[in-house]
């Protein structure tokens, strides 16, 4: 890829495929800015988030993603902390950071955005958050990372073969909340231990997740902190009570719900694999650090 192009990170099968035919007139919107635009080539999760680095380090004037939080995740990997413009046309099925970042939710109005923001040079600086596991790896996340009961269901739905689709999810909900029990968490908030026994733990860049659920809804990506949810145990009843509260955020009230902030998380449970924007992000203990202006964001 020449030096000035536009590298585009496009998922066909975000948001289920309804935006398949959306390309196309993203590509020409994006183009506006008068420069190239390239599509990555990539079959994988890995392979695209390799072609990403390929492109921020060829010197690409922006990086593009087309598609959901999980075609983010794999972007920001290779936008994080780099010079390179970032920009994101919301095509997924939640697009948590997009919301979260104020970027347009209509993916034609985000793509002219994005070339008029490039056009003029002019980003954005957003927070990103960094986690390293025991193992010294790092992954970067935009929106939020969940490592109770939600990350449960996740690990759950992902083993699972049948269903297929979102109905998969449904029925990975029922069988963990059959046997959902209260798990010993080490918590520790920019050196202070808040360690608790619960069922829910949420660190959040932004303020949603799983499609529009605001489970830290008070998170600020241009804050320079991560705020942080924890809920003591809750019984089944508890937790569908408090369920239908997550889409407003108004669940942080409730009396058995801890809300905080910090710079710096460290976070682990024994048998927890955290997911963060909703990808596989590794088993717990993780190191959580909450980084200023770590992208540069068209919008």
């Amino acid at each position: 890829m020449t030096s000035g192009d536009i590298a585009v990170l496009a998922n066909p099968r975000a948001g289920r495929g309804r935006h398949r035919g959306l390309l196309p007139g993203v590509v020409r919107r994006l183009g506006a800015a008068g420069h190239d635009v390239r599509l990555l080539e990539a079959s994988t999760a890995e392979e695209a988030e390799k072609a990403c680095h390929r492109a921020v380090g060829d010197g690409c004037a922006a990086l593009v993603a087309v598609g959901g939080d999980g075609t983010v995740h794999l972007a920001l990997q290779a936008a994080a902390t780099r010079s390179v413009a970032f920009g994101v046309v919301p095509a997924g099925t939640g697009n948590d950071f997009a919301a979260g970042t104020g970027v347009s939710l209509d993916p034609l109005a985000a793509a002219s955005a994005i070339a008029s923001a490039l056009e003029s040079s002019s980003v954005v600086p957003i927070d990103l958050a960094r986690a390293v596991g025991t193992d010294g790896e790092t992954r970067w996340f935009g929106a939020v990372l969940a490592a109770g009961f939600d990350a449960i269901v996740n690990e759950r739905a992902n083993r699972m073969r049948w269903p297929r689709g979102p109905r998969r999810y449904d029925v990975a909900i029922f069988l963990e909340m059959v046997r959902v029990r209260p798990r010993l968490y080490a918590l520790e908030l920019d050196g202070v231990d808040h360690g608790f026994e619960g069922t829910l733990v949420a660190v959040g860049n932004c303020p949603s997740y799983g499609g529009g659920l605001r489970i830290v809804p008070a998170a600020d990506p241009a804050d320079g902190l991560l705020d942080i949810v924890t809920a003591l145990p809750l019984t089944r009843a508890a937790m569908t009570r408090l369920k239908p509260r997550l889409r407003r955020g108004t669940h942080v009230t409730d009396p058995r719900v801890r809300a905080y902030r910090a710079k710096q998380v460290r976070l682990h449970s024994d048998g927890i694999i955290a997911y963060a924007d909703g990808e596989r992000v590794g088993p717990l203990p993780l190191e959580i650090t909450c980084v200023p202006g770590a992208l540069r964001l068209l919008r």
